[in-house]
């Protein structure tokens, strides 16, 4: 029965398809450039900011004159009232007519509405090009985050390889001393429930590091079934020249920089100009008109050329005036509703101006802590190190027992994750730092 299932194991392993999957080798400044061409929320700023750009230009041509021109071609049957040539023409018949007008009208004043709405565009648009600036370095903060994070579950993964085959070995070595009798069968037992433990350590290591790796995928919307495989980054750090400032200074440092914070101030003077162009329509509007109309009708028997050129053009211009009386309150209610807007922008400005500072201190304080994180468990490695080889030793010597072997392990374990943590939240805090000032970068 065995040779049968053996073949059709194998026979299968050959005739259903299988899908392998794919690797992309990237950098951090490819996974930049991808992330900035497919993020979704960064593409859809993109958009926004060419209709905000269509508006300021709509904006600056409102000071022209707005030009028009009409034509009708219809046909009239039954009875008709035509004015030809000073006399009135009653018949039933089918009148086939052709009329074109021409239509200017400029604004002459307006309280200054245009001036408002072009101001308050314009401050809109570079709001709007200041946060697209600012979703860029989103997008970059997010996947150095993602990025650290994957090369760091690679490192915690081959931390937790090469302890499990250095118990692995040491197991192979305790099960020799047990032979020779120089160890109890219970070191032995012990070490084999270490290994098996550990194991499963690297499998759950393992696994976070595919989660995390499919979830930058994602990020990057690479194609289905493809992973990143990344480049390494330089984690060699020098002292920031940020170190060396106070908050003080840090503080006007991200106040300069941070492009939301400046755009939410563009957006608070934009919404009051729109207070004072909705407030342009209390008062009398003035504006300059011309028309030009003619026509042409199948009961005139003279050529379309003559009718439509010469007997029957008008030109018409003028000023209207426009008074505002009663409007059924549209005009406060534009009002009011302008008003709203400027004091929830206003609002929000203070909310950012509030968070700028909380951030930038808590941002300042988190990379100096980083900073001594690393400088302890660097100490800390080398320590465990020089203690795990010296137990190690006696242990082969039979001066230590298995407990101390083991937590001598452990703590060496222990403390090489700790360092590789803190070497890139180190690295990580200085990206936060810069994201925080509005300093950070994007390539």
């Amino acid at each position: 029965m065995k040779l049968p299932v053996l073949f059709l194991i194998v026979w299968l392993g050959y005739v259903l398809p299988v899908k392998a999957q794919d690797t992309l080798l990237i950098s951090f400044q490819d996974a930049v450039k991808i992330g900035l061409q497919q993020n979704q929320n960064f593409q859809i700023r993109k958009n926004e900011q060419h209709v905000l750009k269509m508006e300021r230009q709509a904006a600056i041509m409102g000071h022209l004159p707005r030009v028009n021109i009409n034509n009708n071609l219809f046909r009239q049957m039954g009875q008709q009232y035509q004015q030809l040539e000073g006399q009135l023409v009653v018949t039933n018949v089918t009148n086939d007519l052709l009329t074109t007008g021409l239509n200017a009208n400029l604004p002459i004043f307006n309280s200054g509405r245009r001036l408002f709405t072009t101001r308050a565009t314009r401050q809109f648009e570079e709001a709007g090009s200041l946060n697209l600036h600012r979703a860029s370095q989103d997008v970059v903060f997010e996947i150095a985050q993602q990025y650290l994070q994957i090369l760091l579950d690679q490192e915690l993964y081959r931390i937790a390889v090469q302890n499990l085959e250095n118990q692995k070995e040491q197991l192979r070595q305790i099960e020799g001393f047990v032979e020779a009798g120089l160890r109890t069968l219970s070191d032995q037992y012990n070490q084999q429930s270490e290994v098996a433990r550990l194991t499963t350590v690297v499998l759950d290591a393992e696994i976070q590091l595919e989660t995390d790796m499919w979830q930058f995928a994602e990020t990057l919307q690479l194609e289905s079934n493809t992973i990143p495989e990344l480049l390494p980054l330089d984690l060699e750090t020098v002292p920031s020249e940020f170190l060396d400032l106070g908050l003080d200074e840090l503080y006007e440092l991200a106040t300069n920089n941070r492009q939301d914070f400046r755009a939410q101030k563009l957006l608070v003077g934009g919404q009051k100009d729109m207070i004072s162009a909705a407030r342009s329509f209390y008062y009398p509007q003035i504006n300059g008109f011309f028309n030009y109309n003619t026509f042409f009708t199948s009961l005139d028997e003279r050529s379309f050329r003559d009718q439509y050129m010469r007997i029957y053009p008008q030109r018409t211009f003028g000023i209207n005036i426009t008074i505002p009386i009663f409007n059924n309150f549209e005009n406060r209610v534009a009002v009011a509703r302008s008003k709203m807007e400027h004091n929830n922008q206003s609002l929000e400005l203070n909310a950012i101006e509030r968070r700028l500072t909380q951030e930038t201190k808590l941002a300042f304080e988190n990379y100096r802590v980083a900073i001594k994180r690393e400088e302890a468990t660097k100490v800390q490695l080398e320590a465990a190190e020089v203690a795990q080889q010296v137990i190690e030793e006696r242990f082969r010597l039979g001066v230590s027992n298995f407990v101390d072997l083991a937590q001598a392990n452990q703590q060496l374990v222990t403390a090489q994750s700790d360092h590789a943590q803190a070497r890139y939240t180190h690295y990580f805090q200085e990206v936060i730092l810069r994201y925080t000032l509005g300093v950070l970068e994007v390539k």
